[in-house]
């Protein structure tokens, strides 16, 4: 009888362990297929991430100053690209700020001005239209518009020659931001909840000695492509003369 009762409670507390044992795998599985699907999604989202990127900046001398080239990396996540194909217009600031260091004061302010790109679909004509100023051009795709705002051209960033000293040491600046503060309200209430509409370059700054006729990164960068006359390359304008009129600068904010 002893043993009997013994082997019982022996096949009882089997029977425990093995439910114990399925239960644990099941909920080992379970977790293990949450964290795959959550790694995937994390990948997802950071794939589909909007971001910016500056490359390549220089600054060239002119008779009325200075102009400034450069490249972007554009990316855009699925809901700006949503929000240009419904004809929502997006607008694109270029940010350049040039100071003088100074040891013994705050540094100087040498140059602040900004430049505004405007991005838009038009369903009529099944174009995307990139413009600023009065310079404008339209596109048959997303990218190709994208493509012509990542390149900076003849940006006349300092109109005044004289303002600069050749023998003194700069710090330049420059990033490229997407602006919500000119779109519809309804937009700006979105993006306060939602980092899909952070959109925005770190500053890229360099050192800028005028008479070293200095390139931004570090030497043997590639020179940037494009026209050397107007702010993106292939850009018509509405105004006469087209291209050869100076971009309109304003004050960064």
């Amino acid at each position: 009888m002893k043993d009997q009762a013994l082997r019982a409670v022996e096949r009882v507390n089997q029977s425990r362990y093995d439910r114990y044992r399925q239960g644990f795998s099941r909920s080992t599985f379970h977790f293990s297929l949450f964290t795959a699907f959550l790694a995937l999604f994390l990948l997802a989202g950071a794939a589909q991430a909007a971001e910016i990127s500056v490359r390549n900046p220089r600054l060239k001398a002119n008779e009325a100053g200075y102009s400034l080239s450069a490249d972007f990396s554009i990316t855009f996540n699925r809901r700006l690209e949503d929000v240009v194909n419904k004809g929502v217009m997006l607008y694109f600031v270029a940010d350049f700020e040039l100071q003088r260091p100074r040891w013994y004061w705050l540094d100087e302010q040498v140059a602040s001005v900004s430049r505004t790109f405007q991005l838009s679909y038009h369903a009529l004509t099944r174009q995307y239209r990139l413009s600023s100023g009065p310079l404008h051009q339209s596109f048959a795709s997303l990218d190709e518009a994208v493509g012509a705002m990542s390149q900076l051209r003849g940006w006349q960033v300092i109109d005044n020659k004289e303002a600069i000293h050749e023998d003194r040491v700069y710090q330049a600046a420059l990033r490229l931001r997407l602006d919500l503060t000119q779109m519809p309200k309804t937009f700006q209430v979105s993006a306060l909840s939602s980092r899909d509409w952070t959109l925005a370059s770190d500053w890229l700054r360099w050192r800028f000695v005028p008479q070293e006729a200095s390139t931004p990164a570090e030497a043997g960068a590639a020179k940037p492509q494009g026209t050397e006359d107007g702010t993106m390359p292939g850009l018509k304008s509405t105004a006469t003369p087209p291209l050869s009129a100076s971009p309109t600068t304003e004050n960064a904010p």
